[in-house]
């Protein structure tokens, strides 16, 4: 007995696709493009010196001495290992997709912790998205969007949004109610209790959501250079189709020291906003 493949079905599926929607998706495409390469060539302007250094003057300002030594180090390494360029193409990166999975799962979050219908009707979908191994979506983003840059971070999109959508809904559905009802109380409008009431009271979860984002984004660098991003995850790659254990094992210690930058600066800006509070 035959067995019928998926594919048969899928092929197709992505041909209708690519030929009733190809307008849509090259602007999709060109939009991306465009704000990557705007981001890249924002911090590729000015020497890699100079942007250590306003790094860490916004770290001293903004969070703490430690967090701008830190920053120092780990650009620092970036710079010394002669991977600036890649390290920045993938900050680039990272950042676009964190951005974009915000502005999705933000409003999506605080719907589903109002209307509990939503939030199941989500819950299973997230549970696929976060269930299913991360280099599966680059398949269906390569198909429509064909290989670079573009596919790579649809893919981060796909993979980052789920913890920052459970995390913002945990935070609006943990807000108390005495603080709503005071509000109500004073007449306040619905948007000015979101904003000015329920959002700061959920800020430390959600801001431990936004560093979830960004460590789950950072884990498809190195996927993402199978299609073509380039950044950090194209030298990984490289060292490894190539044999050249110190490329790959330079380009990995950069990946930790982007990590570890993104992730000590969130936390501690999580950690100042909580002893704030």
């Amino acid at each position: 007995m035959n067995q019928i493949s998926p594919g048969a079905f899928l092929a197709p599926a992505v041909d209708w696709l690519n030929t009733n929607f190809h307008p849509i998706f090259a602007v999709i495409s060109r939009i991306i493009e465009t704000v990557l390469t705007g981001i890249e060539t924002a911090l590729l302007t000015l020497p890699a010196p100079a942007v250590i250094a306003v790094v860490v003057l916004a770290a001293v300002l903004a969070v703490g001495i430690r967090a701008a030594i830190l920053a120092a180090c780990c650009l620092g390494f970036c710079w010394l290992m002669g991977l600036w360029t890649a390290s920045m193409q993938t900050i680039a990166l990272v950042v676009l997709a964190v951005a974009i999975s915000v502005l999705i799962a933000f409003p999506l979050g605080i719907v589903a912790a109002r209307r509990r219908r939503v939030e199941a009707a989500l819950r299973p979908i997230l549970d696929i998205m976060q269930t299913v191994p991360p280099w599966v979506y680059l398949i269906p983003a390569v198909m429509i969007f064909s290989l670079g840059r573009v596919p790579a971070i649809i893919a981060t999109i796909v993979y980052g949004i789920p913890p920052m959508l459970r995390l913002t809904t945990l935070a609006f559905r943990g807000v108390p109610n005495d603080l709503k009802e005071l509000g109500q109380a004073i007449g306040a409008r619905p948007g000015t209790i979101l904003w000015k009431i329920e959002l700061p009271a959920a800020k430390p979860t959600l801001l431990v959501g936004l560093n979830q984002c960004i460590l789950l984004s950072l884990a498809m660098v190195v996927l993402a250079g199978l299609v073509g991003a380039g950044g950090l995850g194209a030298e990984v790659t490289r060292g490894l189709t190539r044999m050249e254990m110190g490329l790959g094992l330079r380009a990995g210690l950069a990946i930790v020291a982007v990590a570890l930058l993104l992730d000590r600066l969130s936390r501690s800006a999580l950690d100042r906003k909580r002893k704030g509070a």
